[in-house]
């Protein structure tokens, strides 16, 4: 077997706490995977794994040997990257996280793009709105919006701002009136997202402290975007959107902005990436291409 291979599926098998897992991941069988680490065992002399039928714990030794895999590996990912570097042309699989709606309507577009001009990149998008482990899901990049957490071995990159505005439709207008400044809209009904089961208040941003806390009274709650911006359009309410998501709208008189001289609240949009001593041009090449073009749809 290539020792390098098998440094890499039992970095995996470590990483994700089982064979099977670390099968799936790779696209392996769990005895493939056994091999591989039996393989390093036999090769070294050395037990690395103690496992039971419940869980499985490294050894002593195992640690030691796990820490510099991923040294070796890491680097020998380096050195391939310096080879692509020298085509000047991004190759291979990008593996890219992306948050639901803003990755479909706004990072997606961006990156097939990308890939409809580099023929030898391979996209691999994953959308979901939790908290992706970029080295357990094994991907390259992932883009989050809001607030962020430091995370260790992690880079941040800051690639757009989506601002957020208050509109309603005209109907609605029409039947409940228009509200002139914050305090009015406790007479209004409003469409409220939440996430994770939490309800967040609506925020405006002030110059001389933090965002004024808004909320407003409410019947109907969503965990979904888009559906808040349907249901706003059949004068539901009003709503609190990005927006880039009702821009169209917006445009063909479907909804109306609201307390503009309020401001519009800017939440960031990050670009994460693995600490590295390369970035691999295929990452690099992402990232550029969304610090670009995003600002210009926010």
């Amino acid at each position: 077997m290539d020792r390098l291979t098998s440094m890499a599926v039992f970095v995996r098998a470590v990483d994700l706490g089982s064979f099977a897992a670390a099968a799936a991941a790779l696209g392996l069988s769990a005895p493939m995977v056994g091999k591989h680490v039996r393989f390093l065992e036999e090769r070294l002399g050395v037990r690395l794994l103690n496992r039971t039928t419940r869980r499985q714990s490294l050894t002593e030794f195992g640690r030691a040997y796990y820490e510099r895999c991923r040294t070796v590996l890491a680097e020998a990912e380096a050195a391939d990257a310096l080879a692509a570097d020298q085509f000047g042309e991004p190759r291979g699989r990008l593996r890219v996280a992306l948050p639901v709606l803003f990755g479909r309507c706004c990072v997606m577009p961006i990156l097939l793009d990308l890939a409809r001009r580099h023929p030898q990149l391979e996209l691999d998008l994953s959308f979901g709105d939790g908290f992706v482990d970029l080295a357990e899901g094994g991907h390259d990049l992932a883009i989050r919006t809001g607030e962020l957490h430091d995370a260790a071995n992690l880079v941040m990159r800051r690639i757009a701002r989506q601002r957020m505005i208050v509109c309603a439709a005209p109907s609605y207008l029409e039947a409940h009136g228009s509200p002139a400044q914050l305090a009015d809209l406790a007479e209004h009904d409003a469409l409220i997202y939440r996430r994770s089961g939490g309800v967040r208040p609506w925020l405006f941003p002030r110059e001389d402290g933090p965002a004024a806390e808004v909320m407003p009274r409410h019947r109907l709650r969503f965990d979904d975007l888009e559906a808040i911006a349907d249901a706003a359009v059949i004068g539901m309410g009003l709503a609190w959107l990005p927006s880039w998501l009702v821009r169209e709208r917006l445009t063909a008189g479907a909804l109306v902005e609201l307390l503009p001289g309020e401001g519009r609240l800017p939440y960031d949009v990050h670009a994460l990436w693995l600490q590295t001593p390369h970035l691999p041009p295929k990452v690099r090449v992402a990232i550029d291409a969304l610090a670009a073009e995003l600002p210009g749809l926010m």
